[in-house]
């Protein structure tokens, strides 16, 4: 698919006359944004209706590297790397918000500029069918590009709460519309979610032949779950999540650890990801993200040359005893690349004074992890293993893909609706949970309560898309986040409007 994508600039265009590119991330490689529609296009032209679903693909793949950290970097199951240039990103962290932050606006305007895309590529496809294109393609189409704006506003609102819905791909639309609020933001995606899935063919991601790894209806289905999770409408929830287990379409990879890793992409476990590409060649066009960000600053790579990352992305202390307490394994060691200094950190703690002899500043595939200043630990969920590197390639975690939704977060949030008062066809609570605990070499668990499954969802989607941190706001738990010196209280649950955009869109203001 990847090798089909386009590139569109139109929307680009039209974004930067309302939305102003943050300086600090110039000199990262960056993908191109998209293709120019003129009014020489051939709308009678049916064959190119896919061309703008394309454009779609490429905006929602290419995802600012800023983008992610932001919307996860709060929970208590990861920390900011301290020292360095990004200081207002480590002070996000310990919930204290700089309304200039340059990375609060980076991901404001690069999100809502994704969407527009979404946006212009829908009028387009209905421009095709208007013009004799075969009209149920085009719905499928429109279907597929709604999908992936309606995950990307969904970031937006748990990260702000009060947003707005776009209506087109016009930008000025936001000078003259109201925000709204997050419940009527998450009504909205379940509601354009039941409309899109009828269009969307109800097979697995990896199963389709057009564009491989693509939106399909049981997508969908997960972000109308993901939807109703936050509006706490849990019977929607499970018939959601129910829908997609008795659907028989996907499985857990049994090897976790490689789950994140090449084995992982377009694994039968993924429900929707984002897909990158060297094409296996040494040189020449990369797709890539800035994994970069997430990994170690210093490492001796069992491949010489691989490079090392940033280190501004921490799993926390406090994440990595609540897995030694819970005797994990293969999630812990999937998770979190250690150091020889934090493994003194952990052991300096009498009760976690003996480690079991697995944890090590050595991968199992040979990467030797060194003392770094910045933190103690990095995220292994972000890791590819440099001896899975295509030779000659060198960039951090270059040629891994990132899994937005998995299948392991389906029968979580469905266990999660059942212990809050849902009912469900099929599987039980317990199945649930079960199938995730087994597949990490844990025992099974009856008569699974709210908590429980919380904690596996801890355990299983740490460093993942701040799921832990929305969990914890949702259900009010708000004293799990002050943790290892934070202080959290409810006015902090949404980071407030970047001032850049607040001057230029007068909605915004006094929100």
């Amino acid at each position: 698919m990847m090798k089909n994508i386009i590139k569109i600039t139109e929307i680009a265009l039209l974004v930067v006359l309302l939305l102003v590119a943050a300086a600090c991330h110039d000199n990262l490689d960056e993908l191109a944004e998209n293709k120019t529609f003129t009014g020489d296009t051939d709308y009678s032209n049916s064959s190119d209706m896919i061309l703008p679903l394309y454009g779609a693909y490429e905006g929602f793949q290419s995802l600012e590297w800023n983008v992610f950290p932001i919307i996860s970097v709060r929970g208590d199951d990861v920390n900011a790397g301290g020292l360095g240039d990004q200081q207002d990103f480590a002070e996000a962290d310990k919930f204290n918000y700089n309304k200039d932050y340059w990375m609060f606006n980076s991901m404001w305007e690069n999100v809502y500029k994704d969407i527009l895309i979404m946006h212009s590529a829908i009028e387009q496809i209905e421009l095709y069918a208007e013009n004799g294109g075969d009209v149920a393609k085009a719905n499928q189409y429109i279907a597929e590009a709604k999908t992936m704006r309606a995950f990307l506003l969904f970031q937006l609102s748990r990260v702000w709460g009060d947003v707005f819905i776009t209506q087109s791909s016009d930008p000025t639309e936001m000078l003259v519309s109201p925000v709204a609020t997050k419940k009527e933001v998450m009504q909205h995606i379940s509601d354009q979610m039941d409309a899109a899935m009828e269009s969307l063919p109800a097979v697995h991601p990896n199963r389709r032949s057009d564009i491989r790894g693509g939106i399909t209806k049981y997508t969908a289905l997960a972000i109308k779950a993901l939807a109703n999770l936050e509006l706490e409408n849990y019977q929607a929830v499970a018939t959601a999540t129910s829908e997609i287990i008795n659907s028989g379409a996907f499985k857990l990879e049994a090897d976790f650890y490689e789950l994140f890793k090449l084995d992982g992409k377009l694994n039968d476990e993924n429900v929707l990801e984002m897909q990158f590409s060297d094409f296996g060649q040494s040189a020449g066009i990369n797709k890539g993200h800035l994994f970069a960000f997430y990994g170690p600053e210093n490492w001796t790579p069992s491949v010489e040359g691989a490079s090392s990352g940033w280190g501004f992305y921490e799993p926390s202390l406090k994440y990595i005893k609540f897995m030694l307490d819970r005797n994990e394994t293969v999630r812990l060691e999937t998770s979190v690349l250690f150091t020889d200094r934090g493994i003194d950190a952990i052991k300096s703690d009498p009760n976690y004074a003996t480690l079991p002899s697995w944890i090590s500043n050595t991968t199992r595939d040979g990467d030797i992890i060194n003392d770094y200043a910045r933190a103690l630990f990095s995220s292994g969920k972000h890791y590819l293993p440099s001896n899975q590197l295509t030779p000659g390639r060198t960039d951090y975690g270059t040629n891994k893909n990132i899994t937005c939704i998995r299948y392991a977060e389906i029968l979580l949030m469905h266990a999660e609706a059942i212990t809050l008062g849902a009912s469900a066809d099929g599987m039980s609570a317990d199945e649930a949970v079960n199938i995730v605990r087994n597949r990490a070499g844990l025992t099974s668990l009856s008569g699974v309560t709210t908590d429980q499954v919380l904690e596996e969802k801890f355990a299983e989607l740490a460093m993942e898309w701040g799921t832990r941190y929305y969990d914890l706001v949702r259900l009010n738990k708000l004293g799990e986040l002050s943790y290892e010196g934070r202080t959290f209280s409810e006015d902090k649950i949404y980071l407030p409007y970047p001032q850049v955009q607040v001057d230029k869109l007068p909605v915004l203001k006094g929100k």
